[in-house]
């Protein structure tokens, strides 16, 4: 396949990007990281477009190579001697990202709604990578099995395995943690 034109690449890839910037922000958690993932990503694949010969299902496929990408820059990051330190806590202690504005009219609802995002969000980070990155795909994302199962190279098995573990865990978690 020769390079296609910026249009056409646009075409194939516009569609998907919401979507993508989600997924890299899961992984990455900072949207500085995220945008710098999805940028990198938009990158090599401009660059070969012989990659996209022979892909069916097209967002699973961009998943799994971001996936990898997130994995490769993380495993490149611990070995390396320098590590810069980014604080994204408020004075509180809380995230910057736990606090997105919720629609609810009724402040007590949104109190509680805070209180239940703040507890889950806890809850998520104390999970194993493997079981937080299985339950935000199928849970949060709305991948099927299959399509985890491209983007992982995980057996079905394994991963209905793995989901149903991260659940449990989860469970345990949020009744462990106070508010």
């Amino acid at each position: 396949m020769t390079k296609p034109s910026a249009e056409d690449f646009d075409k194939l890839l516009r569609p998907h990007l919401g979507h993508l910037y989600r997924i890299a922000y899961r992984f990455t958690g900072s949207q500085a990281d995220a945008e710098d993932l999805l940028q990198d990503l938009l990158m090599k694949i401009y660059q070969r477009p012989e990659d996209l010969d022979g892909v069916e299902r097209i967002r699973p496929w961009l998943t799994r190579v971001m996936y990898r990408m997130f994995i490769d820059n993380r495993r490149r990051y611990a070995r390396s001697p320098i590590h810069l330190a980014v604080d994204n806590t408020t004075e509180d202690g809380d995230s910057l990202y736990d606090n997105i504005p919720c629609e609810a009219p009724i402040p007590e609802e949104q109190r509680s709604r805070q209180d239940q995002s703040k507890i889950l969000k806890r809850a998520l980070d104390r999970l194993s990578e493997d079981h937080r990155l299985v339950v935000m795909l199928h849970d949060v994302e709305g991948f099927t099995l299959e399509e985890i199962s491209t983007v992982l190279d995980s057996p079905i098995g394994t991963l209905k395995s793995r989901i149903h573990r991260a659940r449990a865990r989860l469970r345990d978690l949020i009744g462990e943690l106070p508010i």
